[in-house]
């Protein structure tokens, strides 16, 4: 398990990923764009001018892993809301009862459920207005 900062930007995460590989001589992330995300589902609407804005990427920086979005289109950017902490863990229960606890007196963002990358993921502002992206990892096998 692990808790993460998810850092939000309002349409120029790219260029902010940049200056944070510069400052801190960090490797290239793997970006996914909302381009990316598996075409089908009707109920999912994108605009053209989204799909190259950056859906999730990862950068290590000094050590930890820092994680990096553009705002999703359409949805306000306010500072105060540019930050979430992503929870990681491979116990699903544990996910389902922080989830149900986060979001008494909070607001959800989007309800726990299966989505293309995970089992069980879901957002929530706490009651205090903290982000929190809770997300189910498949657990990790060891190879003999």
């Amino acid at each position: 398990m692990s808790v993460k900062p998810y850092l939000i930007f309002n349409g120029n995460c790219r260029e902010a990923m940049d200056f944070y590989r510069e400052v801190f001589g960090a490797d290239e992330p793997v970006v996914m764009t909302y381009g990316d995300l598996p075409k089908g589902n009707d109920d999912f609407s994108l605009p053209p001018e989204a799909k190259s804005l950056v859906l999730h990427a990862e950068m290590t920086i000094a050590g930890d892993t820092i994680m990096f979005s553009d705002q999703f289109p359409g949805m306000p950017y306010n500072v105060g809301n540019h930050m979430s902490l992503a929870v990681i863990s491979d116990d699903m229960d544990e996910i389902k009862s922080w989830f149900a606890k986060l979001k008494v007196g909070g607001q959800v963002e989007m309800e726990l459920g299966e989505t293309h990358w995970s089992k069980c993921y879901g957002s929530v502002f706490d009651r205090f207005g903290v982000s929190w992206q809770l997300n189910y990892s498949e657990p990790e096998t060891v190879q003999p």
